[in-house]
């Protein structure tokens, strides 16, 4: 019996899962439907499709926290600050979001934890963590069973300062567990050691909202499975399940990390070291940046309308996948999306009830994709999505065929436009990084995308449905720790006095997950002196000296300058500052390794009809038959078990010796 490691990805549309033979190196793919009634069946029905198989071990990325967010899930949270802060979340940042001209026509969206729900308790310490008046017990009991009273069972504690003294929050924590036993509680000094108040009050409350639901999955998965497994975290790492139940934010992008991780991985084995990623799904599309190999990673991100300062892979999520749907404005303008039909009832042609057009749909009625998915376990009804577009047609005043090809040119630009989001807007050229493309619908607009952006290259991996499956079997562990210090002048025995204590903390997390020689990593966020915000750089491992201070500095300079323009790197009027310190412990693992593509497979080619610029009969390549160095032209199709590449007029599309396909103009 075959010793594999698998890897799976719960998507709003399809589970993905891979398994990698331990022996062999052999790569093992399928997929299966999506429940989101309960996640936990489609995960288990996806292991179960690849047959007798002695397991060691399984590594996941859910959505669970993510979804819960997006859909604005949260209920039954409260929040304890320090007594004086209670309206922190409503004076949270003056910022308005992108879209909005000017302050007047926006309105702030209701809080995380609305206000009868927000409770404070006296003490106080300042910036230093010194206490400057002593934390009330009576009235953190008092809090504690007006919660228990109110039924209220999610709480994040986050008190003035804590930052640099937990010992207030400890002590709310130990009255919590005594006066409201059934409460699931949030500390920010665990979730997130750094200042700021509003952004950790968010972080902290995030944390304790998606955390029941997290530890009700979790738990009903790991007595399904009766075995212990590994999540995926948003920083780029995996934890194992016993752990992330205490940390349950950091899975907040917990599928996207692992898709660009995988994509990385594969487009540096073929030569690509720096990439954009694209992730299309059957609900949303994740955009990523490769640079020299490894994603750009954010402490900025936000899910939904909620910040969170965790460290996480920078990534941009838009609600353009398959699934998304397409609609007619107020003002009689064609949309498309951001509402997905998802998994159920799913595209029009899936036959499952579904009554809206979908991106899927119009593929179909232009015969993208063919009349089936997943080698034909998912027949698709063509008949259901013409009568669907024709119908919406009728709607516009358009010809079937322009409707659709409208819906995908639309799909397209709304794709593009968070494309340009992680490159342009950074002050990155487009054009100077191919883009690896994967997932069931990130192929289908590939030639559109390479036209609108510029690209000079588009890459579509081998089984491109399974890339964020495979990405989970390419991490480390990892876990992140911070730790305040604003200074002006550094204090070489205080910066490596925390640096130490970082470190042992992310030791002893190590240890307990099986890694005794663990590797950290060493950062800090610095600025130059009057500013708002940080860069954050690297920072060199060894002793911590006059000569390693001058080191980070000068990287702090370099990032400076790359990132904004300009460096104030000899000019003594602008100091610099350090504001964060920070350390990444990595438990390192054995990578799959990628095989070359010896020769091609089985399968054949055919002829359908097909529309791009027109309706003509059109070849349908199957992929498993073109070897390395098979060259196909457009107008054709390529097609295989998790996802269809359609290479338009005017383009060429090309197999290399790992059996990705290289799409260019020409």
């Amino acid at each position: 019996m075959r010793n594999v490691r698998i890897g799976v990805d719960t998507g709003g549309t399809f589970t993905d899962v891979v398994a990698v033979d331990e022996e062999t190196g052999e790569i093992l793919t399928t997929k299966t439907p999506s429940t989101p009634a309960n996640p936990a069946d489609g995960f288990v029905a996806g292991i179960e499709k690849l047959g007798e198989l002695d397991v060691s071990s399984i590594v996941h990325g859910t959505t669970v926290a993510t979804n819960q967010l997006l859909e604005d899930r949260i209920e039954n949270l409260g929040f304890i600050t320090t007594e004086g802060f209670e309206f922190v979340l409503e004076i949270a940042r003056q910022s308005v979001p992108d879209g909005y001209g000017n302050s007047y026509f926006w309105v702030k969206p209701p809080r995380i934890v609305p206000a009868h729900l927000v409770k404070t308790v006296g003490g106080r310490l300042d910036h230093t963590g010194a206490e400057v008046w002593p934390f009330s017990e009576e009235q953190a009991a008092e809090v504690a069973r007006w919660f228990r009273s109110k039924g209220v069972t999610a709480i994040g504690v986050c008190f003035l300062h804590s930052y640099a003294n937990p010992e207030h929050e400890r002590r709310m924590r130990e009255i919590l567990w005594r006066e409201h036993p059934e409460a699931v509680i949030s500390l920010s000094s665990d979730v997130l050691r750094e200042y700021r108040e509003y952004e950790r009050s968010v972080t902290t409350l995030v944390d304790a909202a998606v955390k029941p639901a997290m530890r009700g999955y979790l738990a009903s998965l790991s007595n399904r499975l009766g075995m212990p497994y590994s999540v995926m975290k948003s920083n780029g790492g995996v934890l194992s399940a016993r752990e992330v139940v205490n940390q349950p934010i950091t899975t907040i992008l917990s599928g996207p990390a692992a898709g660009s991780l995988g994509a990385a991985l594969i487009a540096s084995t073929a030569g690509h070291e720096s990439v954009i990623t694209l992730d299309g799904g059957g609900t949303s599309t994740d955009v990523a940046v490769v640079i020299d190999g490894e994603p750009s990673v954010t402490t900025e991100g936000t899910v939904g309308r909620y910040p969170c300062k965790i460290p996480m892979i920078d990534i941009i999520t838009v609600g353009a996948g398959g699934g998304s749907v397409a609609w007619i404005s107020p003002e009689g303008t064609l949309k498309v999306g951001p509402r997905s039909a998802g998994a159920d009832p799913g595209p029009i042609c899936y036959g499952r009830g579904g009554t809206e057009v979908t991106v899927t749909d119009a593929h179909v009625f232009l015969g993208r994709i063919p009349p089936h998915l997943l080698g034909g376990e998912i027949r698709l009804d063509a008949d259901a999505a013409r009568s669907g577009i024709q119908a919406l047609a009728g709607k516009l005043g358009l010809t079937p065929e322009r409707t659709a090809t409208g819906i995908l040119e639309i799909s397209a630009f709304n794709q593009s436009n968070a494309i340009r989001r992680l490159t342009v807007k950074r002050g990155l050229d487009v054009r100077d990084f191919p883009l690896v493309t994967f997932g069931g619908s990130g192929p289908l607009l590939a030639c559109r995308l390479i036209d609108i952006l510029g690209l000079p290259a588009v890459v579509v991996p081998r089984d491109p449905g399974n890339v964020s499956a495979f990405g989970l079997l390419t991490v480390d562990v990892k876990n992140d720790y911070v730790r305040t210090y604003v200074t002006r002048d550094l204090s070489l025995g205080k910066a490596a006095e925390i640096f130490h204590d970082l470190e042992h903390q992310a030791g002893e997390a190590l240890q307990r997950e099986g890694f005794d020689d663990p590797v950290y990593l060493r950062s800090a966020d610095l600025r130059y002196y009057g500013q708002a915000y940080e860069v954050g750089v690297t920072a060199p491992a060894g002793e911590i000296d006059a000569g390693w201070k001058d080191a980070v500095i000068e990287r702090f300079h370099e990032a400076h300058e790359k990132q904004y323009g300009y460096a104030y790197r000899d000019d003594p009027r602008h100091g610099v500052e350090w504001v964060n310190l920070r350390v990444s412990g990595i438990g390192p693992i054995t990578r799959p390794a990628i095989r070359r593509l010896d020769q091609a497979g089985e399968g054949g080619t055919s002829v359908r009809p097909v529309h791009f610029d027109e309706t003509r009969d059109t070849p349908i390549h199957q992929r498993a038959a073109l070897g390395p160095g098979a060259t196909v032209r457009g107008p054709a199709v390529i097609e295989e078990y998790g996802s269809t590449i359609p290479v338009h007029p005017g383009f060429t599309a090309k197999v290399d010796d790992y059996g990705n396909v290289e799409i260019r103009r020409d």
